[in-house]
């Protein structure tokens, strides 16, 4: 059986500890042990809404991508996300595949595109997995961070670990 790694971006601006907390102990139930980044608060992106939390978390799993897809999806929408919301909304769980071991499938969108868009998606990418290579640039999250114009947004870490 082959394991994939696997980096997923979460974020919550409804009751966003509570939400985030029990969305990884979800996940963690589902696929085993989590690696969890640091959390950044950061003001909602395209909308006027609550400020979100965000962070990244590593797995492996032994699922294809579409079975993982779908079960990301019904993870969302137990924590009460419709299938028929605005791109840009408050969240109460939003659970973002970002890489799927090394793969590139525009189907699934990944690695996904929010990576080198957002420092609230690459920042903590880049405090979990430093080393890891860009599939489509083949650079590190470090390099990718160190060049990020990061001066766009506002984005502070969070002292304390949602731990879980």
């Amino acid at each position: 059986m082959t394991m994939t790694q696997v980096y997923l971006g979460i974020g919550s601006n409804i009751d966003r500890e509570k939400n985030i907390r029990d969305g990884l102990l979800e996940i963690q139930s589902c696929y085993g042990e989590l690696t969890v980044s640091p959390v950044y608060e950061t003001e909602a992106f395209g909308f006027e809404g609550d400020d979100f939390y965000n962070l990244v978390v590593g797995l492996k799993t032994d699922l294809p991508i579409h079975e993982l897809a779908h079960d990301l999806r019904e993870i969302e929408f137990q924590f009460g996300r419709s299938r028929n919301e605005t791109r840009y909304s408050s969240r109460t769980l939003d659970v973002d595949l970002l890489l799927f071991g090394d793969e590139a499938n525009d189907k699934y969108h990944v690695p996904r595109s929010d990576i080198t868009e957002f420092g609230f998606v690459l920042k903590p990418l880049s405090d979990i997995a430093p080393n890891l290579k860009h599939p489509a640039t083949g650079e590190t999250m470090t390099q990718l961070w160190n060049k990020f114009d990061s001066s766009r947004e506002v984005m502070r870490q969070i002292p304390e670990q949602l731990s879980l």
